[in-house]
């Protein structure tokens, strides 16, 4: 079973790589559910670190119903983690009625080839995941972030068990939210193999009323993780 660390800085990506994760999905601000990158900090970890990145493209926090701008923006940044040789795009693209939007994920996918291509987390807000996910599977996405549609991967373990018998080996369920080292093997027995983690921790108390607390991917977390798996 492969782990992907969620990670929002630097030093949380280095921290994965000495853990021994085995790929990085690369964000900020995860206080929001995470927004893309900077240029800065896509150059550096591509330039220093050797642990494969996935970058997350999302223009901005909110639902993931994009005007014409953002999703120009979008475009954009997918052509940057090309030229950065960035190793995978996960993005995602939903019509206000809650369905996939079948049109620009499918022009993201090919503006991303021929990085694979991960549907995140707006996938649990779709209206028919089972329906979403033949979508998807059509497009040619190679894997979809879920928690199962629950606030957590653990409580979410029966849709998710549905959705990968349903995807007969074509496309990979990446469950994320909530996992650690105490539930990490429950997604083993419902034969996933990829899990998804935050595994992060605070570094210091914030006593700022202009900052917020630092958060990082924490390797002893990962390690654990690891070790579960």
């Amino acid at each position: 079973m492969k782990l992907e660390i969620c990670a929002n800085s630097y030093q949380s990506v280095k921290n994965a790589q000495e853990a021994g994760a085995h790929r990085i999905e690369l964000c900020q601000e995860l206080s929001v559910g995470g927004i893309t990158p900077s240029y800065g900090l896509l150059k550096q970890v591509k330039e220093n670190l050797k642990i494969p990145i996935f970058v997350l493209i999302r223009p901005r926090a909110g639902n993931f119903v994009y005007s014409e701008d953002e999703f120009e923006i979008m475009k954009h940044d997918i052509q940057l983690c090309k030229d950065l040789c960035c190793d995978g795009i996960v993005a995602g693209v939903l019509n206000s009625d809650k369905t996939i939007d079948v049109e620009r994920t499918k022009e993201l996918i090919e503006l991303s080839k021929p990085l694979p291509f991960t549907f995140h987390r707006a996938f649990d807000e779709v209206a028919n995941p089972k329906k979403a996910l033949n979508q998807l599977i059509d497009l040619g996405v190679e894997r979809v972030l879920t928690s199962g549609q629950e606030v957590s991967a653990e409580k979410g373990l029966k849709l998710l068990n549905e959705l990968n018998i349903i995807s007969k080996n074509r496309i990979i369920i990446l469950a994320g939210g909530g996992i650690n080292s105490e539930n990490a093997n429950k997604f083993k027995t419902i034969r996933l193999i990829e899990i998804h983690a935050s595994a992060s921790s605070q570094l210091e108390e914030c006593n700022s009323l202009f900052s917020t607390p630092l958060i990082y991917s924490d390797p002893r977390k990962i390690k654990a993780i690891l070790d579960a798996i």
